[in-house]
């Protein structure tokens, strides 16, 4: 039982790690592009902005939930009988 939940520790740590690295370098990629297409086009700048913080909030959204699947794997016993 302890090789079991030292693993589920190894995969709850995975998950959140290369969920973070993965947002992170989703919204750096997404600002990037974000100043290089408002340097192109200055005009559409207000437009651009909001919609690069709907995404960046989105990007972070699917990172929490990861985070969210990872605490439930970590709490949850699913070899515990009830009963």
């Amino acid at each position: 039982m302890a090789n079991v939940m030292g693993l589920v520790a190894l995969a709850c740590g995975i998950i959140i790690g290369l969920g973070a690295i993965g947002a992170c370098i989703g919204v750096a990629w997404m600002g990037g592009k974000y100043l290089e297409a408002s340097a192109r086009q200055p005009e559409l700048m207000n437009a651009l902005q909001i919609k690069m913080f709907v995404l960046a909030g989105l990007i972070d959204a699917a990172y929490l939930i990861g985070v969210g699947m990872a605490l439930l794997f970590a709490f949850v016993n699913p070899f515990a009988v009830v009963g």
